[in-house]
């Protein structure tokens, strides 16, 4: 038997899937899809603040640095002006790498309700309902693999 994937709620094999404390055999299946629910705006707003967020400190090391070639101040504000505006500028290095991980998060989990269905046994029955995009498609490759694999009925 070839686990093709397990989590706490669903087991996918070659020889069965369990999901949602239901037990279906491979040949159980005539028909397997997926849908998409509506976009969740709340998801997409996060990462454009995320967004703003790593872009802020270049735009302000930017200004302050243009601040300071502009303006016709004493050398020492204007090298205070520009040395702030590159240091605030040069800040954004690592706090992007924090950010970007957020970011990165935001994606695996999707801004969309994702569910996986079958046509079990003549009946339409949804197998998974899940906010997490990752999770959503290890789970139906890994039923495609299961059902690809399974010999045709004899």
């Amino acid at each position: 038997m070839v686990t093709y994937y397990r989590d706490r709620e669903v087991l996918v094999t070659s020889s069965g899937i369990r999901i949602g404390g239901h037990d279906y055999r491979l040949h159980d299946f005539a028909q397997v899809w997926h849908e998409r629910g509506r976009r969740q705006w709340g998801a997409v707003a996060g990462r454009g603040a995320i967004g703003i967020a790593i872009l802020a400190p270049v735009v302000i090391g930017a200004f302050g640095v243009l601040l300071a070639l502009v303006i016709d101040a004493s050398t020492s504000t204007t090298i205070a002006l520009a040395g702030g505006g590159i240091l605030v500028g040069l800040a954004a290095a690592p706090l992007a790498d924090v950010l970007l991980e957020f970011m990165d998060r935001s994606y695996d989990r999707g801004s969309r309700r994702m569910e996986i269905w079958a046509d079990v046994r003549g009946h339409r029955t949804m197998l998974l309902r899940t906010e997490n995009a990752q999770r959503f498609g290890q789970i139906y490759r890994a039923l495609q693999r299961a059902l690809d694999h399974e010999p045709a009925p004899r």
